[in-house]
């Protein structure tokens, strides 16, 4: 079986990869987990040596790497060379504050010594998608690594040579061998993994279906999971906002990476008092983007991952015109190039507002006022982020609480930052990535208490108390 790299724009193949055979799969696990004994005794310094090589590397090498980007999954070489400086800088915020992040933590108890101490679990599965295919794996392996576990990687069946490049940057930093390896398998392959003795943990980026398939085979095998999976995130406009500065940062939400993001703004939904200046401004917004070849600098949208990708787009378009919505701007797609697309009268029930778009495509809601933009905006199986466009900011902070999502953004968009906690609720997931929460995902939390030998006869007390009830 081969895998097969393909130019989203051109529609031709740039690469095919043989897959890995059974004992392939097993001589990498037991590589790893080989790896892993001798990894977990390294020191913090050690690791954070290799780390920072880690983004010297990325550093020196944006331009070969964003360019791989592009080619694979058609993302625009400006947003892809974003991308690659983003993974170095994850890769500097671990290296810096691992160390501090999982320092033994004192506690007071009737102990001589009692502390908390957080140790790696050994090789950790990571499932990741194709839509960012360095930021999401070095989001998962900066931390993963720095905690001193090692990493097996299945990554996207279309972004392989993005795998291997990552792998190879790996090595070049001079970790050692089966800290980091790219498996280059199929989907059919992830059971068999999962249920691998060698695998302690898993850590997915995909969609709902998968993310619910992996948990349940995990769940079976008593191993974690960290779960990160579609969004459906509000962008709410309020009428006291700042009309012009919700559009320009809503185009950025919804079109960045061509719509293919979780975290991009799928619904706008916008108070009814200010909604006909903000369709108007927003239309003529993306009637001034461009999309083309990605490589083109000029052009602001590259195409969709793949034709068939644009195809999903077509449907929930054309299933949320028939039910009533109308299409304002945009066009038919050729290919995998899709139009920027402005569709108004979006309602509860259509595709366009039930559904995950992985597309640039702008849905938007009329809210009657604050409560029913909340109301609505919770009206969703997913909870991933959302944004709040208002001048008022301690409303708005009265309001944060009412929204059922991960993150809330007040006048900016959702995304993700090394030093803040990334994850949803609801069909979103579960976890956390980033910042103290996601290094900690994958250790084990391990209790340590220390008491002094003592002749019950002389202290009684103290020792019915320090022994305490079992359990």
């Amino acid at each position: 079986m081969t895998l097969k790299s393909i130019n989203p724009y051109t529609g031709k193949v740039i690469q095919e990869f043989e897959t890995f055979s059974d004992t392939e799969i097993n001589e990498a696990l037991e590589k790893s987990d080989e790896a892993f004994d001798e990894w977990k005794r390294t020191t913090f310094e050690y690791r954070k040596k290799l780390m920072l090589k880690v983004a010297d590397l990325l550093k020196e090498s944006n331009s070969l790497l964003a360019q791989t980007i592009t080619k694979e999954m058609g993302k625009t070489k400006a947003e892809a060379t974003t991308e690659i400086e983003k993974c170095a800088w994850v890769c500097e915020h671990y290296a810096e504050n691992a160390e501090s992040m999982l320092h033994r933590e004192a506690v007071a108890t009737d102990a001589h010594m009692a502390f908390v101490q957080f140790e790696p679990l050994g090789t950790i599965l990571g499932v990741m998608p194709w839509n960012f295919p360095f930021w999401q794996v070095f989001r998962f392996a900066a931390p993963t690594l720095m905690a001193g576990n090692v990493i097996v990687l299945k990554h996207a069946s279309n972004v392989q040579i993005s795998a291997r490049a990552i792998q190879g940057i790996f090595e070049k930093a001079g970790f050692p061998p089966g800290v980091f390896q790219n498996l280059v398998i199929g989907s059919e392959k992830v059971k068999d993994i999962v249920e691998h003795k060698v695998v302690k943990a898993i850590s997915l980026t995909g969609s709902e279906q998968t993310g619910a398939e992996v948990a349940q085979l995990a769940g079976k095998n008593i191993k974690k999971t960290v779960l990160e999976l579609g969004g459906n995130n509000s962008f709410i406009v309020l009428k006291d906002a700042e009309i012009d500065k919700a559009v320009e940062i809503g185009l950025k939400a919804r079109m960045q990476n061509a719509g293919q993001s979780c975290i991009a703004a799928k619904r706008f939904i916008v108070h009814k008092n200010i909604s006909e200046e903000f369709i108007e401004k927003f239309r003529k917004a993306i009637n001034n983007l461009s999309f083309g070849d990605p490589f083109n600098m000029q052009s602001d949208i590259g195409p969709l991952s793949s034709k068939k990708q644009a195809e999903v787009v077509i449907q929930q378009v054309r299933k949320s015109v028939e039910m009533g919505a109308k299409v304002i701007a945009g066009d038919m797609p050729e290919g995998a190039l899709y139009p920027p697309t402005l569709v108004t009268g979006v309602k509860p029930g259509m595709p366009l507002f039930e559904e995950e778009v992985f597309g640039p495509v702008a849905p938007i809601i009329i809210a009657q006022d604050t409560e029913e933009a909340i109301y609505l905006s919770n009206l969703s199986n997913y909870g991933l982020g959302v944004s709040l466009f208002t001048n008022n900011l301690e409303r708005a902070e009265e309001l944060i609480p009412e929204f059922e999502d991960g993150a809330v953004f007040v006048n900016a968009l959702v995304k993700s930052h090394p030093r803040l906690p990334f994850g949803g609720t609801k069909q979103s997931g579960y976890g956390r990535e980033l910042a103290l929460n996601g290094i900690r995902e994958f250790v084990n939390v391990k209790t340590v208490y220390i008491d002094k030998f003592q002749d019950i006869r002389t202290d009684k007390k103290r020792t019915a108390i320090s022994m305490g009830t079992p359990g």
